[in-house]
């Protein structure tokens, strides 16, 4: 699995530009973003595949040094809250152990981040301050019902990654 890392969050977390991603199925690719929200530092995820996204509220600074736990918990942590099964859950997870650090994944896939950080800041009233763990934003921005190149017609990121899940 490769997490693609903007160049913001590459300057924010004094690191090197990492080398470009190879691996060639969206569905294990994700591109992470640091935004703030209500004048604390967060973490945007956003599947490069279907869109689904999910924030982790107010990292620690020194949670940012790990930014593969980081995104790992608060993966799984959302698609739990998301309802679906721990058998899938587990089952992409497997996947986490081969992580890769690499830059954001095309064009696309940037849009797909834009989009998500726009969606996040006009739900802010569905932010929860008192945890990291944000199941009600991440369940109203994928829930939108917006257009993704590779699927047909208008559906959420939700009902994508739960195709994206199933079909692994």
């Amino acid at each position: 699995m490769e997490l693609g890392l903007t160049f913001p969050l590459q300057r924010f977390l004094k690191m090197k530009p990492p080398a470009y991603g190879v691996e060639p199925d969206r569905r294990f690719c994700w591109d992470l973003h640091c935004i703030d929200l209500r004048d604390r530092k967060c973490l945007l995820a956003v599947h490069c595949h279907s869109r689904y996204t999910f924030v982790r509220y107010d990292v620690a600074p020194f949670a940012w040094a790990a930014i593969a736990d980081l995104f790992c918990e608060g993966l799984a942590e959302s698609l739990d809250a998301a309802g679906f099964a721990p058998e899938q859950v587990e089952g992409y997870l497997r996947h986490t152990r081969d992580l890769a650090l690499t830059r954001t994944h095309g064009r696309r896939e940037v849009a797909f981040l834009n989009r998500a950080w726009d969606d996040v800041v006009a739900l802010d009233t569905c932010l929860d301050s008192s945890t990291q763990v944000q199941p009600l934003l991440d369940h109203a921005v994928n829930t939108l019902p917006s257009r993704c190149v590779g699927f047909t017609g208008l559906g959420t990121a939700w009902e994508r990654m739960k195709t994206t899940l199933y079909s692994d």
